[in-house]
């Protein structure tokens, strides 16, 4: 039963998927980090959807590439992007830490965060655009799963920036042993897929995304001492963007260098 409330309240919390309505007990809370992935697996699965159906149909290049984010982002109800925005405002303010969190916890956005947002947008649909390669996109559609299990890993294995909030809450009340666990095999599970859909390009894809991974902890402490529940965010959405241009970067090579 606990594994199952888990589940919907993964799913309510991090995506807009309707789900039956459950109290939330902390004794239910133990597992949510294992189900936050699965958020992954229906984005990734319907960009791949739609992206076969762009191809079938021939539907324009400009409704295929504009349809993937809008998907990611109608399917998480845009909190990724909340949270990238928020910290992205906190990092380039360039003031103290305590400074900081309280930036993060400011509902209202800055001007960094709209220059971050564009930058990134246009980078990420920069980078979709280019990826032709039916490979390819299967791997940037297993890139939802993979950002969202080193996001939870990270949730329950890096500090907390501060002891209170919804990320701390969470982690605090999860069965940390078995999570880490959980999560180590569904890592491995992706970079296996990763891995088996294209030897190289796939290894260079999960390359990528650990060298994000080792950017986002050392960023996140060097700037705020942990993380929060935004950063958290902020590491999804520059995960997800960086393997769309890597891909988009092996797209090219690829077509000049057909061994590639």
């Amino acid at each position: 039963m606990h594994l199952i409330k888990s589940f919907i309240i993964a799913l309510s919390m991090y995506s807009i998927i309707p789900m039956v309505h459950t109290e939330w007990k902390e004794e239910d809370m133990k597992y949510v980090f294992i189900f936050f992935p699965f958020v992954g697996v229906i984005i990734g699965a319907l960009v791949f959807g739609w992206n076969i159906l762009c191809r079938e149909f021939e539907i324009g290049e400009i409704a295929r590439t504009l349809g993937i984010p809008a998907i990611a982002l109608i399917v998480s109800g845009g909190i990724h992007l909340d949270g990238f925005m928020d910290t992205s405002d906190a990092f380039c303010s360039y003031r103290e830490k305590e400074k900081k969190l309280e930036i993060l916890k400011d509902p209202h956005i800055g001007a960094f965060a709209v220059i971050s947002l564009v930058i990134m947008g246009l980078l990420y649909l920069a980078g979709i655009s280019r990826i032709q390669d039916r490979n390819l996109m299967l791997i940037v559609c297993i890139s939802f799963v993979f950002s969202r299990v080193l996001s939870a890993i990270a949730a329950v294995t890096f500090p907390a920036a501060k002891s209170g909030g919804t990320l701390a809450y969470f982690s605090d009340h999860s069965a940390k042993i078995v999570v880490r666990i959980v999560l180590f095999l569904e890592a491995a599970l992706c970079i296996g897929a990763m891995v088996f859909i294209h030897s190289l390009q796939g290894g260079i894809l999960v390359l990528c995304t650990g060298l994000v991974f080792l950017f986002y902890y050392l960023k996140c402490k060097k700037e705020l001492g942990g993380i929060t529940g935004d950063t958290e965010g902020f590491f999804v959405v520059i995960c997800e963007c960086s393997v769309a241009v890597a891909a988009a970067i092996l797209n090219v090579i690829g077509d000049k260098f057909l061994w590639f």
